[in-house]
């Protein structure tokens, strides 16, 4: 097929004109069956280069993709234009998953798109035999690679299929952010004879800027003076969930559109803010790093970040999500030296501590083990576990085995010592390239010039589209009027509890503040850890106003309080303080029947949710019944004691559960 005649099917089908000269360099070579590695900008059309040819072959093409915000997007273009798409992913039921892969095996879907988790399934690992497979599409490749930006460990399995995949039959790997390592590393993980396609990575729309901050308050107030100012709708990145609830709460304060986004939200509130970013319902969206590869829109027309990110690899993927339609954008970064210490967390945390890996060699010594297994024998986060296993299987370490519906892990006989000279030279790569994005704040020369030169873009180019090359800086000026609007903000905002379950009538509470942020942290790890006595009144006055704000003047029957389990009277000498102000009655009758440990001392819900598990009980439960309840405690973790005593009240006939806390802790099991 020569260029003209695909191109008529492409105004037949796709309703576009013609391909770009790399899309058909690409498409020429996949309809020949070769194997292709295609590095190219955000906003390409790197998509089109498999989405074509699989319309042309004869069977289905399947796609990894690492997003499933993505996979829908993409899905619902497809079908709206007459081509059979589905998607296979977790926000599906059993039943209709099964149902796609039945229709894949019988030929009713041309193009089928997979998150790589789902390839333990051993009904998808059946069901690759029995189908007549096209292509094979890697999307987002460098999260193939432990190198890459965004590595994730199931990628590595992908391999297994293409393996087993005939020779000639085509596969495709794409990513906009691949250097030289990463490329090489991508390549030996698609079975080697890439060809590799590199396109030139200039943004010329682009206008960046860096903006020097001292504090989270300089953020704040510039965003406040400014933001409306900014042309269209864009996303702001924060580095954490906590953050982006802040930066949210803050722009809801001053009536700015807005909304936030993160991993940890549910997907039916995610969908919704993905469609309403495509409204234009909001001026920004307040994100994670998690709306990084998922969202496709065109008019996006700045981009922020309140946290540098920890390569120029990954600012160059997000900051690609703007300017779609050629249009000019803001890139903005703010900057404080402090930010350095959230990447280099990142960076640490990235591979667990060596005695970790050793915890999961000698549980599965034992015996086989599954995931959740795994993490209640070793008390390690599920993203630990993961990438462990990962790490562990490819040094034939472990190996996986399925049995019916599950996925467990079992010591291979004879396996080589844990190897973890990969592990040093990874974290030593990782804080190179913080370093270098260090650089990319205090360079003198063109911004962009910058970024494409580090991911290997040798294109000339004339790079005048930035604060160094003819813009004008952006700086702080905070005053008088917005630092009394940020004071009060801060008097008006407490954290909410989201607590509500399913066979429970405990309802959603309030904290005080955040564990950490502020001066209420330290106020109680001293009374707690260091002898200070009684919670200072600060914090009484504190969670009275939380209560307010949350609550209003609503009425309870019974103050109940956690029984402790190291505080002693802290929390029942606090919450008769509170019942004396509200004058709520307070009963002390709610008590353990099983000695517990801290919380803290859990990684993961598992683990937490186990050891609260039926271990409180209620000397006079009929006092209980029909009564609405505030229930208070001093630090709100994950949630689990909140939720069990929550349930245990719900069944002794309590109508109402309000939880009310001093602090709320910044980390939890965020899986």
């Amino acid at each position: 097929m020569n260029r003209q005649e695909a191109e008529t099917i492409l105004q037949r089908t796709f309703k576009l004109s013609r391909f770009y000269d790399e899309q058909w360099t690409a498409i020429e070579k996949i309809l020949k069956g070769e194997r292709v590695l295609l590095i190219e900008k955000t906003g390409f059309g790197k998509s089109l280069c498999f989405q074509f040819p699989a319309i042309l072959f004869n069977g289905t093409t399947v796609i990894f993709s690492p997003l499933i915000a993505l996979m829908r997007d993409q899905v619902n273009k497809l079908n709206s234009l007459g081509i059979s798409a589905k998607c296979i992913n977790s926000e599906q039921t059993l039943e209709e998953n099964s149902q796609i892969i039945a229709d894949a095996k019988a030929g009713k879907i041309k193009i089928l798109y997979i998150a790589p988790e789902r390839q333990d399934n051993s009904e998808w690992i059946e069901a690759t035999q029995q189908m007549n497979l096209s292509m094979v599409v890697v999307d987002e490749a460098h999260c193939i690679s432990v190198w890459g930006h965004d590595f994730r460990p199931a990628f590595r399995r992908i391999i297994n299929l293409v393996n087993l995949l005939p020779k000639g039959l085509p596969v495709l790997a794409t990513t906009a952010t691949a250097t030289k390592k990463v490329e090489a590393d991508i390549a030996q993980q698609m079975g080697g004879n890439l060809t590799i396609i590199r396109g030139n990575l200039m943004r010329d729309n682009f206008k960046l800027f860096v903006i020097k901050v001292n504090s989270e308050d300089e953020k704040l107030i510039w965003l406040g003076q400014n933001i409306e100012k900014l042309p269209g709708s864009g996303i702001l990145y924060t580095g954490t969930r906590v953050n982006t609830e802040v930066y949210s709460k803050w722009f809801e304060f001053l009536k700015i559109p807005s909304i936030g986004y993160n991993a940890g939200l549910d997907p039916e509130t995610r969908v919704a803010i993905e469609n309403g970013l495509m409204e234009n319902q909001w001026k920004c969206v307040i994100s994670t790093n998690a709306l990084g590869m998922g969202i496709d829109k065109p008019d996006i027309h700045f981009i922020i970040h309140t946290q540098i990110p920890q390569s120029p690899i990954h600012y160059y993927q997000e900051i690609g999500r703007a300017g779609r339609d050629n249009q000019p954008s803001y890139i903005i970064l703010f900057y404080n030296p402090e930010d350095r210490k959230l990447p280099e967390a990142f960076i640490e945390g990235g591979r667990p501590a060596i005695s970790k890996y050793e915890k999961v060699i000698a549980a599965v010594k034992n015996e086989m083990l599954g995931e959740r297994d795994l993490m209640r024998r070793t008390n390690l986060k599920q993203t630990q576990i993961r990438v462990i296993i990962a790490d562990l299987m490819e040094q034939k370490i472990i190996r996986g085995v399925t049995i019916g519906r599950s996925k467990k892990f079992e010591y291979i006989t004879g396996a080589p010592p844990l190897n973890t000279q990969t592990f040093e030279e990874l974290r030593a790569s990782k804080t190179r390239d913080l370093n270098k994005m260090i650089e990319y704040v205090e360079t003198t020369q063109s911004r962009m010039k910058y970024l494409c030169d580090y991911l290997g873009d040798t294109s000339t180019h004339s790079f005048t589209n930035c604060d160094n090359t003819g813009l004008k800086k952006l700086i702080v000026t905070p005053n008088d009027e917005w630092t009394k609007k940020l004071q009060d903000f801060r008097e008006d905002y407490f954290p909410i509890l989201e607590v509500e379950t399913k066979g429970s009538n405990l309802i959603n509470g309030v904290a005080a503040s955040y564990y950490g942020v502020s001066n209420v942290g330290s106020a109680i790890h001293r009374c707690k850890y260091e002898n200070g006595g009684d919670f200072p009144d600060f914090l009484l006055r504190l969670i009275l106003k939380a209560y307010r704000k949350n609550f209003g003047q609503e009425k309870f029957d019974l103050i109940l309080y956690v029984p402790p389990t190291k505080s002693g009277e802290l929390v029942k000498n606090f919450a008769e303080k509170v019942s004396q102000v509200l004058k709520f009655p307070i009963s002390h009758d709610l008590m353990k029947q099983r000695v517990t440990c801290e919380q803290k001392v859990f990684e993961n819900s598992y683990l937490k949710s186990d050891n609260v598990k039926d271990a409180f009980t209620y000397r006079n439960p009929q006092e209980i019944q029909g009564k609405t309840i505030l229930l208070i405690d001093d630090i709100f973790d994950s949630g689990a004691t909140i939720k069990e005593i929550g349930k245990y009240l719900s069944n002794l006939g309590a109508i109402k559960i309000a939880p009310l806390v001093i602090a709320k802790t910044i980390g939890g099991d965020l899986t």
